[in-house]
């Protein structure tokens, strides 16, 4: 990646137009981004001055006549949507951008001319994005990517905006591969379509109750920005009047719950209407979906280090699970800041899971349904342990202050001791039958959690390091925390709570010769005997 600001490249290179030194890259076309984008940003911008100039136009009529308050307000979106559309007239005039036979080239800028360059071989990504207005043009945002983590836009070139036709043209050739190994096998083609009964998996996900608390916030923000809070609380009140605090807070939650409900429906039916994941020639996977803003991801099956099958809990007892990419690259930046990229199958019945888990993998069998070794009993205790002091610890706090302010925190505290106790117990032994790790055949397989579980198959050849970690309680229960270093996904998968013996056979059987030379071997009780 290159960046210079020498002034302005007197070459402009026009749309068909050749670039550089004679004899290099003669037969390389410079491009610019579609005028088109000119009609996305003026209707963007009268969106915006419609939505700022209706109260700014009663704010001001308050002090003055209407017609002038209205010519005011006229006059200032007007400025608005000629600067904000001249900016990016400039924009495309100075932007321009050329696929080489070697790299990829994007100039842009005025006075200060960004020249910005990555190597084809490197490229690992061209996604496509879409919103509504965008889709109505026919234009599509590109995001070019080399699949390394960087934390910011060195890695990646984006072009705002080309046609959809052009960012086609673009995706295959950039991605374009001759190949003659494992993608060349069969298996391409669709693996997975949405179907629209898995929508009923939304409300038991963990986004209703965030959007049912970020509704009731909303609320109660936009009623403290008119001045009206007091009177929309005052409202709330007079509706329970005539019922007792404990049970207006029971229906207040079920209200929340059931517009995040709605909400969590409507989220899903934007995000994953038209799901579709399957596989090109040249082993690329690609996830499309959306219904308003539509999304292409692309992800090279070799930087694909392997599987996650995530449960959380109320989809896990709805028999349901997604399916996620441990792969490089996925990690977000600034300019990207959708969680889902590695997503490639929403929440679905868990059969289907394991099948498109073992499809994307091209295994016979699912990985992530593999028998698992238990781990030992040491690790439920720890759990129980855990889940009763996460209550005993606020319980005393609250009779604490019981007994130093008022007898109510008292009743409070018995309360929570009484509900959240079997709770948290049940949550622990939960989280103890989902401990579980293994090797299915070139893949090491671990499980764990209650709240999110998870199921990760990463290749044993992906693995380039092991951590061992033995806290003093572990030490003394005779158990340690494996942790398999990789390059993909979250960087490191966790093996908690397993036996000491357990835990160090299973990690020199999973990656042979990375932690054999640092075991000692246990001497045998005849080779004890004999020796002594």
């Amino acid at each position: 990646m290159n960046e210079a600001g020498h002034g302005e490249d007197p070459r402009d290179g026009g749309i068909g137009g050749a670039d550089g030194p004679p004899g290099e890259g003669l037969a390389e076309e410079w491009r610019r981004l579609d005028r088109r984008l000119l009609l996305a940003t003026a209707a963007v911008l009268c969106g915006v001055a419609g939505g700022a100039g209706l109260p700014t136009t009663l704010g001001l009529a308050g002090s003055r006549p209407l017609w002038q308050a209205l010519s005011w307000v006229l006059a200032g979106a007007f400025l608005l949507v000629l600067g904000g559309t001249l900016v990016d007239y400039v924009r495309l005039r100075r932007t321009r951008y050329r696929i080489g036979p070697e790299r990829v080239e994007l100039h842009t800028g005025l006075l200060l001319i960004k020249r910005r360059s990555l190597a084809r071989e490197r490229i690992r990504s061209v996604d496509l994005t879409a919103n509504p207005l965008q889709r109505v043009l026919g234009l599509v945002k590109v995001r070019i990517g080399t699949g390394e983590s960087t934390g910011g836009s060195e890695s990646t070139l984006e072009l705002d905006l080309v046609t959809r036709a052009e960012g086609e043209r673009l995706r295959h050739e950039l991605l374009a591969r001759t190949t003659t190994g494992p993608e060349d096998l069969p298996h391409e083609g669709a693996l997975a379509t949405v179907d629209p009964r898995w929508i009923r998996y939304a409300p038991v996900s963990f986004v209703a109750p965030a959007l049912g608390g970020a509704a009731a916030g909303a609320v109660m923000q936009v009623s403290e920005w008119f001045g009206a809070q007091a009177e929309v609380i005052d409202w709330i009140g007079d509706r329970f009047r005539d019922v007792s605090v404990t049970w207006m807070i029971v229906d207040l939650v079920l209200l929340a719950t059931v517009a995040g409900a709605v909400g969590a429906l409507g989220l899903w039916v934007e995000m994953w209407w038209n799901h579709r994941l399957e596989r090109e020639p040249g082993g690329t996977l690609r996830v499309r979906r959306g219904l308003l803003t539509a999304r292409s991801v692309s992800i090279e099956e070799r930087r694909l280090r392997g599987i996650e099958v995530v449960e959380p809990l109320g989809v896990r007892l709805a028999g349901a699970a997604r399916v996620d990419a441990v792969a490089t690259g996925l990690a977000k930046d600034d300019g990207d800041k959708h969680s889902d990229l590695k997503t490639l199958l929403p929440a679905a019945p868990r059969e289907i899971a394991d099948r498109v888990a073992a499809q994307v993998l091209r295994e016979p069998e699912p990985p992530t349904g593999a028998p698992l070794a238990a781990h030992p009993r040491a690790a439920r205790t720890r759990r129980l342990r855990w889940a009763v002091w996460s209550v005993a610890a606020p319980v005393a706090l609250l009779a604490g202050l019981g007994l130093l302010l008022t007898p109510v925190l008292l009743y409070v505290a018995a309360g929570c001791a009484v509900v959240l106790t079997p709770i948290a117990v049940l949550l622990a032994l939960d989280a103890y039958r989902g401990l579980g790790h293994g090797v299915s055949g070139a893949y090491l397989v671990t499980r764990s959690g209650t709240v999110r579980r998870a199921t990760v198959a990463l290749q044993r050849s992906g693995v380039i390091g092991w951590t061992v970690k033995q806290s003093y309680f572990q030490r003394r229960a005779g158990l340690l925390t494996l942790t398999a270093t990789t390059a993909a996904g979250e960087g490191a998968y966790a093996v908690h709570d397993a036996g000491e013996t357990q835990g160090l056979t299973f990690a020199a059987e999973a990656v042979p010769d990375l932690l054999a030379p640092f075991l000692e071997p246990v001497p045998t009780p005849e080779a004890r005997s004999t020796k002594g």
